[in-house]
């Protein structure tokens, strides 16, 4: 893959560098192998993934571009993200979501493999486990909401962390909304012992059957956040109203100043 000469999107290693966020370009597929081979071989693995609301985040919160240097795959996951490396470089990156793959790495582990399920109402982490656990064969490790101090140190969160550590999932998805789910793993991922930490969002409100996903039309189109500010416009009207805006000012920053790099 082509280095982008003089551009906000730089080649490192197998990352690029997209407006201070270093990410793959990997397709689904890929995703899908890396972590079933190291679900299967019980190994730790961090995988994270970005869209234009983290990236705005990040140009003020350095530990977030700390943990995707850290991560294992760290993977494009918004329109916006994917516009910016275009407009950057020329290069247009894979874009994908924990739902699009995640089913592919739980149907080749089978009864092998466990997940514990973090974040999200009690109702719907027991919800989705039960859907996966009927859906792919997997054990359910354990379940724990999102409702608990997530303060690093905290008790309950020393609680939450010795819970899943003595279930030893294979695959652990973290579904506390961004970025409370980034800062919380980041804060005990040298507390948590081996398996793969996915940050999911809202798989498990997908999985629980409480939220709809789009239809992959919608998503090819990159106007999912569309469909979701229109279903959810309490929850979600400052992320993209005031958010999306944002983050073009700073696309524009990076595209005049093309040799600028986030500190």
């Amino acid at each position: 893959m082509p280095e982008a000469h003089g551009s906000s999107l730089q080649r490192d290693d197998d990352r690029f560098d997209v407006m201070g966020i270093p990410l793959h370009d990997l397709h689904r597929d890929t995703i899908a192998d890396r972590v079933f081979v190291a679900a299967s071989a019980k190994r730790k693995m961090l995988v994270v993934n970005a869209n234009a609301n983290l990236v705005v985040l990040s140009q003020k919160q350095t530990w977030l571009r700390s943990m995707f240097k850290h991560a294992d795959i760290a993977f494009c996951d918004g329109a916006g993200v994917q516009l910016a490396a275009l407009i950057l470089s020329g290069r247009r990156l894979n874009r994908t979501t924990p739902p699009e793959w995640i089913g592919s790495v739980l149907d080749r582990l089978g009864p092998d493999a466990s997940i514990f399920w973090l974040g999200g109402t009690e109702a719907a982490v027991t919800a989705a486990a039960e859907t996966f656990s009927t859906r792919y064969g997997v054990a359910t490790a354990g379940t724990q909401h999102g409702y608990f101090d997530v303060s690093p140190g905290s008790p309950e969160t020393k609680a939450v962390v010795e819970h899943i550590n003595a279930a030893r999932p294979s695959i652990l998805l973290v579904n506390m909304g961004m970025p409370q789910q980034e800062r919380w793993l980041w804060d005990n991922w040298d507390q948590l012992q081996p398996g793969v930490a996915i940050t999911a969002g809202a798989l498990v409100d997908h999985a629980a059957g409480s939220v709809r996903r789009p239809p992959r039309w919608v998503a090819s189109m990159g106007i999912e956040w569309l469909v979701r500010l229109i279903r959810e416009p309490r929850r979600l009207w400052r992320r993209y109203l005031l958010g999306l805006p944002v983050f073009g000012i700073y696309l524009l920053r990076y595209r005049l100043t093309p040799t600028k790099r986030s500190s």
